[in-house]
């Protein structure tokens, strides 16, 4: 018996957060072309809360439907894949001549190919615990934060007047580096067979809410404090979460197989 049914029709509500998710990454594509970053990554960090919450109030009215699955991935499309894309090219690609070009049409055509793959998932009516492959949100939004912390650096590498990790800050020339390999591990993330953590079925155990909420209360003091580095932090973690669990997966087969193996020799 399917867990969510996706009926036809058109509901005004999600589909206007949904909306509001396409609009900032059309508005955050302008500001990208006119040379202002962090307005552009801003605007999608505010399409990432928007795409957080279409679905969201899609399920609380049970408005969910197949319109809605459809347009929610024509916006990330917009806005996970095209608007990053042109605000990587535009401050890291554009040096690059055709490899940079290369890079931003491949990660928009991964995000391609991740959203039409979740839209035939989504046919099942299955809330699934697990994303296959990394989410176009994740991706985008390590990009995005990586923008937001960089652009705290002034021309001269000091950090301007903000509350920043110091650590973190000193390694951001090397990350502005390594962005275009970032983008391709990116854009085959994005398509991988790797399980990702997917919070939508998320429950607590009474035993372990008060454990949960402290921790909460802390990430969210982090991020008051150190919004940019902290936001990137844990978009790094999520991208490299799945990695670790399938080689964490992948050497717990090696090492049963062999001690099997060595059990049989010792026959």
């Amino acid at each position: 018996m399917s867990e969510l049914n996706l009926k036809k029709g058109i509901y005004v509500l999600p589909s206007m957060f949904t909306s509001g998710n396409m609009a900032c990454g059309v508005i955050s594509v302008l500001f990208s072309i006119n040379g202002d970053f962090t307005a552009a990554a801003w605007m999608l960090i505010l399409s990432i809360a928007f795409d957080m919450l279409d679905g969201r109030v899609a399920r609380m009215t049970k408005t969910t439907s197949e319109f809605g699955v459809q347009l929610d991935s024509l916006s990330d499309l917009v806005s996970f894949g095209v608007a990053p894309s042109i605000l990587m090219y535009q401050l890291v690609l554009n040096t690059m001549g055709k490899v940079g070009i290369a890079i931003a049409v491949l990660f928009v055509l991964c995000s391609g190919l991740r959203l039409a793959r979740f839209n035939v998932q989504a046919k099942d009516g299955i809330v699934h615990t697990t994303f296959i492959g990394l989410p176009t949100p994740a991706s985008a939004g390590l990009l995005i934060s990586f923008v937001l912390s960089y652009e705290l650096l002034s021309a001269q590498g000091q950090v301007l007047s903000f509350k920043t990790i110091p650590l973190l800050m000193k390694s951001m020339p090397a990350f502005f580096t390594a962005m275009p390999i970032v983008m391709i591990i990116l854009s085959f993330l994005m398509v991988s067979n790797i399980p990702y953590t997917s919070f939508k079925k998320f429950k607590l155990s009474k035993p372990k809410v008060f454990q949960v909420l402290v921790f909460l209360i802390f990430l969210i003091f982090l991020i008051v404090v150190f919004p940019q580095n902290v936001i990137f932090i844990l978009f790094l973690l999520y991208a490299l979460s799945g990695i670790v669990f399938s080689l964490g997966k992948y050497w717990k087969i090696f090492t049963r197989l062999n001690s099997r193996n060595n059990q049989e020799e010792k026959k």
